[in-house]
């Protein structure tokens, strides 16, 4: 007999409704039909609740080898009718107890749960050996006794795995990745492949040149299968649509919820350059949501910006993101005003929004994903450009380019917090070395060769931003789009060396050494197949070992 089969017999002989049950141990009836469709376990407290209330034991509600019988008793002690028989002497009577307390139900009769008591005694004594052996013999940690309980609940959650784009890219669902795959790139379907190893992996597309906010707001709807709602007071603040597009199935089913003996629904959150600053915002406004949202007063005020899950995520890894933004932006600014241009950086940022206004998503093949800004239609002609120009020019900065600036990423880090109930890793390539001469960093000879004349202008770049902050010979380091030292940690937070001997800490950045490689090589780019699919199964495996 299930879980959920106990809990329905026990409710029904009680003569309680699925609302009146509900109301007894404070949950919602939705959480009672999960349980008795056994779709999912209340967690420890609810168990121990029930148990308490049917006077029933926790090994039998929860062993499904154990059957539970309910006999039916009026106020005489009269059996009434049941699925168990009556004692038919006074000695086969005594062998049995009813469990207390007993449960009123209507018409004043009373149901008992009976038990064997010399069965009662029996368990008991097994279990107090069982006890006394772990206790002496076999000392169980926490930890252990948990995933026992977990196993006997249903088994351990798998949680599932977020990979996030950056810049620029694009996920599954779109037709560019039935072209070519961002996530494996040359070396084939990554998701796919982690996918045949037993990991639950999804690709989800947000706007490629979308802001670090807009983007976190549109993962969260995927993620959930709701509307985007970018909020009222940051729409208002960028002149903007408040909601975006609607996603009707969730990518994550149960996110959230807790199941099989009381374990959260987590996810793993990885993002690839720009998006690793996308799923570090996700995870902080989970867990603390936003101020000027809270107190906007509009209606219907969106579950992300409330706060509140911060457990709703098991880990943030980054790789190759620019936390404290790319010194690549500072360079372009400065070619920039030699003709004349004082922010070159906003100037590409506005030719993304023309292109997106003349393309409706390039037949199909790549969306730009600005509806927000109503950048959603193909008519062509200089109207639509003239549009999507206006849109840009009245954002207030809520766009990629800013954010990838070291002025924009210093805001932004301002606003994301780390959760002390999250992992933080972070893996920062370096296609450079130093040169001799010089010393500034030159490209190596592997670099990916769009990528050279970037890695050259960083690697030997010093100066100030627009913003004024300063660009020393410590940025020139770099992976030909972003720079090491903005790749390992936000200046802001906590961090240390990744120790893999050592107990790994939440609530602070675990930075992983330095690898060799570009951009374009953690993402299959350029990249041997066989160590582009190790990086990953490493990576997974050490994350599902983490301590819950």
């Amino acid at each position: 007999m299930t879980f959920g089969e106990k809990i329905q017999l026990l409710r029904k002989s009680a003569g309680l409704s699925q609302s009146e049950f509900a109301e007894k141990i404070e949950i919602s009836r939705q959480s009672v039909s999960k349980w008795e469709s056994d779709v999912c376990l209340p967690d420890t407290e609810k168990v121990i609740l029930i148990s308490r209330l049917f006077s029933v034991s926790i090994d039998d509600l929860l062993d499904e080898n154990r059957e539970i019988s309910v006999c039916y008793y009026d106020n005489n002690g009269e059996l009434t009718g049941s699925t168990c028989e009556a004692a038919d002497s006074e000695e086969q009577v005594s062998d049995f107890e009813p469990f207390e307390p007993e449960v009123s139900v209507p018409g004043d009769s009373k149901i008992r749960i009976i038990k064997s008591k010399k069965t009662k005694k029996i368990l008991a004594a097994m279990v107090a050996f069982c006890v006394l052996c772990a206790a002496v013999i076999i000392p169980f940690s926490i930890d252990e006794i948990k995933e026992i309980y977990w196993k006997l609940c249903g088994g351990k959650v798998q949680y599932s795995y977020v990979l996030v784009h950056g810049l620029g890219g694009w996920g599954e669902g779109t037709g560019i990745n039935d072209v070519v795959k961002y996530w494996g790139a040359e070396t084939g379907d990554l998701a796919e492949h982690l996918r045949s190893k037993g990991f639950d992996v999804h690709t989800p597309s947000v706007g490629p040149v979308s802001s670090t906010w807009d983007r976190a707001c549109e993962l969260y709807a995927q993620l959930t299968g709701t509307t985007v709602d970018y909020g009222a007071a940051h729409a208002e603040k960028h002149n903007h649509e408040r909601f975006g597009r609607t996603y009707i199935t969730p990518l994550i089913e149960n996110w959230g919820d807790k199941i099989n003996g009381g374990q959260r629904v987590k996810i793993n959150l990885i993002g690839h350059s720009f998006g690793g600053e996308t799923v570090r915002m996700l995870a902080s406004l989970l867990a603390f949501g936003d101020e000027d949202e809270k107190n906007s007063g509009a209606e219907n005020i969106s579950p992300l910006f409330t706060g509140g899950k911060g457990d709703w995520v098991n880990s943030v890894t980054t790789l190759c993101s620019p936390h404290n933004g790319s010194s690549l932006t500072a360079v372009i600014d400065s070619v920039g005003s030699i003709a004349g241009s004082n922010n070159t950086t906003d100037l590409v940022a506005s030719l993304c929004f023309a292109l997106a206004g003349i393309t409706n998503p390039i037949n199909g093949t790549y969306d730009f994903m600005l509806d927000q800004f109503g950048i959603t239609e193909i008519n062509g002609g200089m109207t639509e450009v003239k549009g999507a120009l206006e849109s840009f020019m009245n954002s207030d900065n809520d766009h990629a380019g800013y954010d990838l600036s070291p002025g924009g990423a210093a805001v932004l880090n301002s606003k994301i917090k780390l959760v002390e109930d999250v992992y933080y890793f972070s893996y920062s390539f370096c296609t450079t070395k130093e040169n001799s001469l010089s010393g500034n960093q030159v490209p190596k000879t592997a670099t990916l060769p769009v990528l050279y004349p970037f890695a050259f202008a960083m690697g030997s770049y010093k100066g100030k931003t627009n913003e004024g902050i300063e660009i020393d010979e410590s940025w020139q380091a770099n992976d030909g789009l972003v720079n090491v030292i903005s790749a390992q940690y936000p200046f802001s937070d906590k961090h240390i060396a990744f120790d893999a001997k050592a107990k790994t800490p939440k609530g602070i950045w675990n930075v992983m050494e330095t690898l060799d490689g570009h951009h374009g090589t953690v993402i299959g780019l350029g990249a041997e197949t066989a160590e582009t699919h190790e990086f990953y199964e490493n990576m997974f495996f050490m994350i599902d070992s983490l301590k819950r």
